[in-house]
């Protein structure tokens, strides 16, 4: 295929721009583009020129990337592309669940996004970020709408950008990639999470080990929200694969399914995590407990062997003046004797019962 010409826009540079060193502000535009046959025209311009350029060729599609952007452009922005309020109002509030929604030939997919966070196994500390990405496609435009430090797709438009024929199927393959991107991220989440429960588990039971409990709790609570962020877009993935009426091209439907496989799995592994880290919750209790009950018989077996020389002594101490041995020379001696040789016996039978 030959090379589309490029154009130009009044008063724009037509110098090729590398969408990842683009600076990047919260709350504005990322980047915008015109893609015609895969190919990305480089001129940058309004959003609404690019829209007026793509519907006037009759070809092509605009990718509008955006990053938490606030009422007022999201505002022009509905107006432009004819976004309904009620999307419009769910891509700015953001903390929405993984969900897809029709609106006539405009399709609206929210996916939750995640990144594990390095930390140490035995602290108490973040394990799971999350953030969110909508995506806006309809028949001549894709809107990307980022919330969240971790969500940068300047990798998904180079990777896209790098293969025209995928991207010349239209903004069906910009949500393609985007969801893929995404369901990657949870496979690279969830093999750091298995290597996290892996260590607690030889941690658990390590003899010698005194892994905090508080850690264990830590990472089931973090296994729970990546659970919560992962296992509902099965759902829209699932509609997206199946249902014939949406506007998707069959070629972006069958790359879809790959995705869906790829989350399932994921979904499956998680609730595994989930399940292993409750046991090894219940393992580390009882041997917190086996643990207790161990030291309470020390203390037990110790308080015995005090109590009889305790016991000697407090008798001697009453002071009586008519006591057996008071005024024998070898009394006190030989009581001590006694003393230690009970102590002695108490504790050889203790030790010969694996108390102390």
């Amino acid at each position: 295929m030959p090379p589309l010409p490029s154009f130009h826009w009044p008063g724009r540079s037509s110098e090729p721009r590398d969408p990842a060193k683009m600076p990047v502000h919260h709350g504005r535009i990322v980047d915008c583009a015109v893609y015609v046959e895969g190919v990305r025209l480089f001129e940058h311009s309004s959003y609404k020129n690019a829209l007026a350029e793509v519907r006037e060729r009759r070809e092509g599609f605009v990718w509008l990337g955006l990053l938490e952007p606030g009422k007022e452009l999201m505002a022009d922005i509905a107006q432009t592309f004819g976004l309904h309020e009620l999307a419009v109002e769910d891509a700015v509030k953001a903390q929405q669940r993984p969900k897809l929604e029709r609106y006539d030939d405009i399709l609206f997919l929210v996916l939750r996004t995640v990144r594990y966070v390095e930390h140490e196994l035995s602290t108490v500390s973040e394990i799971v970020d999350t953030g969110e990405i909508m995506v806006f496609a309809g028949p001549d435009f894709v809107i990307t709408v980022r919330h969240g430090e971790h969500t940068e797709l300047s990798g998904v438009r180079k990777d896209l950008e790098a293969d025209p024929r995928q991207l010349a199927l239209g903004p069906g393959a910009v949500l393609h990639a985007v969801a893929d991107r995404v369901v990657d991220s949870y496979v690279e989440v969830t093999a750091a999470i298995e290597e996290d429960v892996d260590a607690i588990e030889e941690a658990v039971f390590t003899p010698a080990n005194k892994l905090q409990i508080d850690a264990i709790y830590q990472l089931k609570r973090e296994v729970v929200e990546l659970r919560r962020a992962v296992k509902p877009l099965g759902l829209p993935l699932q509609v997206l694969t199946h249902d014939t009426t949406l506007p998707l091209p069959k070629e972006i439907r069958r790359y879809l399914r790959d995705v869906t496989d790829h989350h399932t799995a994921v979904t499956e592994q998680i609730i595994d995590f989930n399940e292993s880290l409750s046991a090894l919750i219940n393992a580390a209790l009882a041997k917190v407990s086996i643990q207790q009950n161990t030291d309470m018989r020390k203390i037990s077996a110790y308080a015995a062997m005090a109590a009889v020389p305790t016991m000697i002594a407090g008798v001697y101490g009453m002071n009586f003046e008519h006591m057996p041995e008071l005024s024998w020379t070898y009394g006190y001696p030989i009581v001590i004797v006694v003393m230690v040789g009970l102590c002695a016996l108490l504790y050889a039978n203790f030790h010969r019962n694996n108390w102390l």
